[in-house]
């Protein structure tokens, strides 16, 4: 069964009116990345990922992160809509700390399907998985249940694919 929709108010959007099959948009803004205590990824510019149900998944390009930051990871999953994916781990090495890795945090589609091409050389993060990640300064929620990529902010209302009893939306 479907959910009930929760209205958007003044400068909010719902994930019930993205489409499906999901839309790419451009997105220009400050998102941020920490790990470890460090900031490990910014930008201004990245792409968003929108399907209904689900909060948009922010797909930044390589250059955003420092270098070092991604390491390659074993494992694969493929997207009926984006193609094959590869992981990444995400690995921090603040001094105070020592290293700090978050596996499989991240991952991309070096070869996406086509009209997802803009992504070929960016990389979505799990929030989850991070310190935090920040959209224009707002730290952002993980999309529930730990397999969604998707970052909540609150100019976003779902309810969201993710929590217990949502697989059959």
């Amino acid at each position: 069964m479907r959910p009930q929709p929760q209205p958007p108010g003044p400068g909010q959007e719902s994930v019930w009116d993205y489409p499906r099959p999901p839309r790419l948009e451009r997105f220009d803004g400050q998102i941020t990345v920490e790990l470890g205590g460090e900031v490990i990824a910014s930008t201004d510019t990245a792409w968003r990922v929108l399907e209904t149900s689900h909060p948009p998944t922010y797909y930044l390009p390589r250059s955003a992160f420092r270098d070092g930051v991604l390491r390659n990871a074993p494992g694969a999953s493929w997207c009926e809509w984006k193609g094959q994916a590869r992981y990444f781990d995400l690995v921090a090495g603040a001094l105070t700390t020592g290293e700090v890795v978050a596996p499989q945090a991240a991952w991309n589609y070096p070869r996406p399907t086509p009209g997802f091409e803009p992504i070929a050389d960016c990389v979505a993060v799990m929030a989850g998985q991070v310190d935090r990640c920040t959209v224009n300064g707002e730290t952002v929620v993980p999309q529930p249940g730990g397999f969604y990529g998707g970052w909540i902010t609150s100019w976003v209302v779902g309810p969201f694919k993710g929590g217990p009893g949502s697989m059959g939306w």
